[in-house]
């Protein structure tokens, strides 16, 4: 059999050859493809690419940051996690822009955020992101949603049921729809999930907006795996497929050669993933109770993080 593995690498190699686009807010170019799907048998291997070494810590991290539905970068800075670093302190870079701060640099910032709480509560946030969807949507009248929480429980009640799905697709606070001040400040890209029960296996199939393929994509789909490992550990199933449906994913530019050296490397056998604590509920899990063992990856491949996509003053005006 083919390794799973060559599904992504196949179209990471497309992207190579991808329409040129260049992004309107910061006039980074990118190579760009639409459309395409990826499936990975959880029970078969869980998929930590090999073809490069995975931010395993952080995946970890951030995923517990969401499901605990938490919207501030300090617990992440807390636990040594620093993908997030560049969304508040472009915000902050804004406010010194304005007069409203005094500057630093994002070291300064982000030791700032680390060792004072204050700071941290006014700096720190970024409203409307994944965490905050996912676990405490605001209704209408006020309610806080726990979309997440009711796809479990409905699954429980109801293991055929086909309404299992999350979104952090939310139009009021997103681009020129949202109201002058309140748009969210970071580009939503894996946007929606659905969660399915077939052969008594938890299923759970992403759909992913906008996709880095080099740097974010295996991340990705580390996280949604583990996701559905999870979902499946509270019910007391073992998980089955995790589907990761794209729509526009791409390279960018100072990525090509980056691609070219991970392109030309075989996929090794994928690890595996177990939990050391029984848990039934989203509030019991805990991320030490997670243990992943036989990951033997390709060496790490640095790429620099392109902060692209989202709010952009000149297209949405006064939302943000």
């Amino acid at each position: 059999m083919r390794h799973p593995e060559h599904q992504y690498l196949d179209l990471l190699r497309k992207t190579l050859s991808g329409e040129e686009q260049v992004d309107s807010g910061t006039g980074v170019k990118t190579y760009s493809c639409f459309g395409a799907q990826i499936r990975f048998d959880i029970g078969e291997g869980f998929p930590l690419l090999t073809t490069k070494k995975v931010y395993w810590n952080g995946v970890i991290h951030e995923l517990y940051w969401f499901l605990s539905g938490q919207s501030n970068i300090k617990y992440l800075v807390d636990n040594n996690v620093h993908i997030w670093d560049d969304y508040p302190y472009k915000i902050y870079k804004e406010k010194v822009d304005r007069g409203e701060e005094s500057d630093m640099t994002k070291d300064e910032f982000i030791g700032k955020i680390k060792d004072d709480a204050t700071f941290a509560r006014e700096h720190g946030e970024l409203p409307h992101i994944y965490g905050e969807h996912w676990r405490r949507w605001i209704a209408r009248d006020g309610r806080a949603v726990d979309q997440l929480g009711w796809v479990i429980d409905e699954l429980r009640k109801d293991p055929d049921a086909h309404n299992t799905l999350v979104t952090s697709w939310n139009p009021e606070y997103m681009y020129a729809m949202a109201k002058p001040g309140e748009g969210a400040r970071f580009p939503i890209c894996h946007n929606m999930y659905q969660v399915n029960i077939k052969h008594g296996r938890v299923c759970l199939q992403l759909y992913q907006r906008s996709a880095d393929m080099f740097l974010g994509v295996p991340f990705n789909i580390a996280s949604y795996a583990l996701l559905t490992a999870i979902i499946a550990k509270i019910l007391g199933r073992e998980p089955g497929e995790f589907v990761h449906t794209f729509g526009d994913f791409h390279m960018y530019e100072n990525h090509r050669s980056q691609i070219e050296e991970q392109l030309v490397r075989e996929p090794k056998a994928f690890p595996a993933v177990k939990f050391n604590h029984d848990f039934k509920s989203l509030e019991e899990f805990k991320p030490e109770y997670i243990e992943l063992t036989g990951y033997d990856p390709h060496p790490p491949i640095k790429a620099e993080l392109t902060v692209a996509g989202g709010y952009n003053k000149k297209l949405h005006g006064t939302a943000a």
